[in-house]
């Protein structure tokens, strides 16, 4: 269907005789879209990616494992959330008009559809198009007498002695089932007494996913290979048929956050409790024993409404193993950042990057443009540099190969002031986050916590450098982690820049965030909580003012906020055009006569996952007339209310006309586009002009090196 025929759907829709500019609340709570089954949508946008042919073979691979973790983390996160309300008793409805439950049941429905689909793509598409592509998923019962020789030494010297079968009976109770486990349950029965016993199996999460045969062509999943010799863990026993299951439980965490210390040791002991929490979801393979699904769903505590079972192998997300093979013939080519042209090498030597911020600002587009040669570069240089003073840095999500890390510890101990702002409960980050505190404080480096009862989501760093009898400050400014493994899948913006300004606002953001102030409002930054929301809806009031003559496009990673919602309707309602490209949840309706006539919605999904915030308020072409921010908020509730954000304007004509150049491109995109439509289903566009944003933007960051390199 075209984008077109799409919108069209709305002048039969339930608004089609609502007159322009009615009070946008008196349409009620069918104006929105609910937020929840909207993450679904972007599921299931996954789920087409995986189906097209124009895909790698190991790309659509990778998305049914994308898939996979999304789900697992929608129920962790979003569905416990909403069951505790249920317990609760809590009957408030959401602002699409869903009391708790009925979401419940509406995610219910929609994650079964998906389910379904994303096991039929597996069996039947993948399975037998990786077979001709020579790689072949085997049955136990398949291979030969050599090929069972084979698994029977790997069981016996790699498998067996980590498996810990535990019987369930009155001197063995029912046990612990961790977090997203695969485990194995079977009916054993002894033959001489007649006493039958449930035993459960934990894979274990430290082997491969996958044994890989001899021939390097064959796989046969880990829990196939321990369900074949059960008999070696149960000797002389009678041995029913086994049942691969798998529990998702609740990670939200629990904290009192009165002191850093405290939190630290609470997170600690939350996250050791977290593996062990309520159950949510039951997995279940669609072979296996009813005794053994009544007493896992007796005891997990679940109604048959949590219930799954699966056609597919449990726990597609093994599949990221097989996107890992060796296999250029079936990958998507490897792309490999060029440097930013301002950063290049003179004579071979790195560019002096504080020689360079000090004539102009400079803006870095991952994963096109190198995060290392660029914002890694700039921490490290100001590791090593005598004259830097000071180096203050958030760290939200960050690898586990950090050097920017090695770069603050290398730092602290050459002497240099230098503080990190670790966010703890960066959610699945928890550990990780952790560890990389207690280096960071071994090493001399003032670590920090946050502000009570705030998320730190910015991505801010900043470099404090004496120049003679001065020191100047020089920041970087974000939309995405100071992770180098993310930053080349995630395509994200960054500004580094040594202006007064905008650095001395950095440098009061970090002072309000290590200390103890007030501050909200800011010489350029929008911070939340404080000056972000406001001000957005003032850009936004400002092109209302404007009416037909006015200008909105907005990039970014979710839209759900109710009132930046409402702020875009009464936009609308005046005439403004306003162009909206959001990766994932989208509340807004598109496309309503009288309430959302000149509004249009897409989502981008691709090779890089689109991940960069962009508000862009005034002219489409002139940098003069346009007034554009970049940084590290959605327009969701939970970024403007409760997270430390930040987002910066951008001056500079020159990266202004970058930005809308972006733009342009991404609105252009009709290859990996897919439109929001009134009727709140998204249809991906049809190609006509075949112009793919992603590819155009390599394509561009390769010429621009190339350029570079000649001057």
């Amino acid at each position: 269907m075209t984008e077109e025929e799409a919108t069209s759907l709305a002048l039969t829709g339930a608004f089609a005789q609502v007159p322009e500019l009615q009070a946008v609340v008196e349409f009620g709570a069918e104006r929105f879209s609910n937020r929840e089954l909207s993450r679904l949508d972007f599921a299931a946008r996954l789920l087409d990616l995986a189906e097209d042919h124009d895909q790698p073979l190991l790309e659509r691979v990778k998305f049914v494992a994308i898939f996979s973790g999304l789900i697992d983390e929608f129920f962790q996160v979003r569905v416990t959330g909403l069951e505790d309300q249920v317990v609760a008793g809590v009957r408030t409805r959401s602002a699409d008009g869903l009391r708790p439950a009925e979401q419940l049941a509406a995610i219910r429905e929609r994650v079964l559809e998906l389910s379904s689909r994303q096991d039929r793509i597996f069996l039947e598409e993948l399975v037998p198009e990786l077979a001709s592509g020579g790689i072949h998923f085997s049955d136990f019962a398949d291979l030969d007498a050599d090929d069972r020789a084979f698994l029977d030494d790997v069981f016996a010297r790699q498998i067996f002695p980590v498996l810990t079968p535990l019987s369930v009976d009155p001197g063995h109770p029912f046990p612990n089932i961790s977090n997203l486990s695969l485990n194995l349950a079977v009916q054993v029965t002894d033959p001489t007494t007649g006493d039958a016993r449930i035993a459960r199996l934990k894979v274990p999460p430290i082997l491969p996913r996958f044994v890989v045969m001899p021939d390097g062509e064959r796989f046969i999943a880990l829990e196939k290979v321990i369900a074949a010799h059960l008999d070696l863990l149960f000797p002389e026993m009678t041995v029913g048929i086994p049942e691969t299951f798998r529990v998702t439980r609740n990670v939200d965490l629990s904290l009192e956050e009165d002191e850093a210390d405290d939190l630290l040791v609470a997170l600690e002991t939350e996250l050791r409790r977290q593996r062990f929490g309520r159950s949510v979801r039951l997995e279940l393979s669609h072979d296996g024993t009813e005794i053994i699904r009544k007493l896992l769903i007796h005891e997990l505590e679940l109604p048959d409404t949590s219930i799954y079972q699966r056609e597919a192998p449990l726990d597609l997300g093994g599949l990221w193993a097989l996107h890992a093979l060796d296999r250029p013939d079936l990958h998507a080519p490897q792309w490999i950042p060029t440097t930013p042209p301002d950063f290049r090498d003179v004579d071979g030597e790195p560019a002096d990057i504080f020689e360079v911020l000090r004539h102009r600002n400079v803006l870095v587009h991952h994963p096109y443009e190198s995060f290392s040669a660029s914002v890694e570069a700039f921490i490290d240089q100001a590791a090593s540099d005598p004259d830097v003073l000071g180096i203050k840095q958030t760290l939200y999500r960050t690898s586990g190969d950090s050097r920017i890390v090695a770069a603050l510890v290398r730092a602290a101990e050459s002497g240099k002031q230098v503080a990190a702002l670790v966010e703890l409960k960066a959610r699945f980050d928890e550990a990780a986050n952790i560890n990389w505190a207690k280096t960071l404080e071994d090493a001399g480096v003032h670590v920090v916590y946050g502000v009570m009862g705030f998320k730190t989501h910015s991505k801010t760093a900043l470099v404090l450098r004496r120049e003679g009898e001065h020191i100047r400050r020089y920041c970087h400014i974000g939309t995405g982690n100071y992770n180098s493994k993310t930053a080349r899948g995630y395509e994200d913006l960054g500004l580094l820049s040594a202006d007064p300004d905008l650095s001395a606002d950095v440098g009061d953001l970090f002072n309000f965030l290590t200390g103890f102030s007030r501050q909200s409002v800011f010489r350029e930054l929008l911070v939340s909580p404080g000056s972000l929301r406001a001000g957005l809806i003032e850009q936004i009031q400002r092109e209302t003012n404007r009416g037909e003559d006015g200008s909105i496009r907005i990039k970014a990673n979710g839209l759900t906020d109710p009132e930046m919602i409402d702020a875009l309707y009464r936009a609308s309602q005046a005439g403004v055009p306003i162009d909206l490209s959001i990766r994932g949840m989208c509340c807004l309706r598109p496309g309503i006569p009288g309430l959302s006539d000149t509004i249009t919605v897409r989502s981008i999904v691709g090779e890089f996952l689109e991940h960069s915030r962009i508000y862009a308020f005034g002219s489409r072409t002139s940098p003069d007339e346009a007034r554009i921010f970049i940084g590290s908020a959605d327009p969701m509730e939970r970024n403007l209310d409760r997270r430390i954000e930040a987002i910066t304007p951008i001056y500079d004509n020159h990266l202004k006309e970058r930005l809308l150049s972006l733009l342009d491109e991404t609105f252009k995109d009709d290859t990996n586009t897919w439109i929001l439509g009134p009727d709140r289903r998204w249809r991906r566009l049809t190609a006509t002009t075949n112009f793919n944003v992603q590819s155009f933007l390599k394509e561009e960051a390769l010429s621009a090196a190339r350029n570079s390199k000649e001057r």
